[in-house]
């Protein structure tokens, strides 16, 4: 099994990249999230990977960060998500906002990523609620998480769309931890 590849930018698509290792090209898909964070051909990578061996397939799933790894093998554990969709949820919204839809059994906000269905939003809740404790995050109803869960509640309760706000959220320099400071600051994001 591989676990990690270290070698040189070879090709880069937002599906996934070649990583030449000594020679042999390695094809990795992995979630937009790595995919901007890798650097540009030529430079030297790191990836966490995921072998995901079956009968007709043999294909490697790379990431920039264990907590990343990690939720996309639980994410896979569940019924009716195989790697593919697995990676599409990672691309679709940000870690901690993700894993904080799961806490909260948050099935609209789930339901916004393309390819999860309802019936998708609640089994990923459902197995996955206490499965993604040990991610390192901070607990749904206190601190950094929870506000920016407060934030993006009160951006799509003024019209926004989800994604737009959790993009303009992570645009935010130098987050607030108070409701209201971070709202303004999101706020005048959107507005440029």
């Amino acid at each position: 099994m591989i676990a990690a590849l270290r070698g040189l930018l070879h090709e880069k698509t937002p599906e996934y990249v070649i990583v030449d290792v000594g020679g042999v090209g390695y094809q990795v898909y992995l979630p937009l999230p790595s995919f901007y964070e890798i650097g540009e051909i030529g430079d030297e990578v790191l990836l966490r990977i995921h072998t995901h061996v079956r009968d007709d397939t043999f294909k490697l799933y790379g990431f920039k960060d264990l907590p990343q790894q990690r939720l996309f093998e639980r994410l896979i554990s569940v019924a009716g998500i195989g790697p593919k969709l697995a990676v599409t949820i990672l691309s679709g919204m940000d870690t901690d906002l993700l894993i904080g839809a799961i806490v909260d059994s948050d099935i609209v906000r789930l339901s916004t990523i393309p390819g999860v269905g309802k019936k998708t939003a609640e089994r990923m809740a459902l197995e996955l609620k206490e499965k993604v404790d040990d991610l390192g995050l901070v607990s749904s109803d206190s601190g950094p998480r929870g506000i920016r869960q407060d934030v993006l509640s009160a951006l799509e309760n003024l019209g926004y769309r989800p994604r737009d706000a959790e993009r303009a959220l992570e645009k935010v320099e130098d987050p607030a931890d108070q409701f209201e400071a971070l709202l303004k600051q999101t706020l005048r994001v959107l507005a440029n």
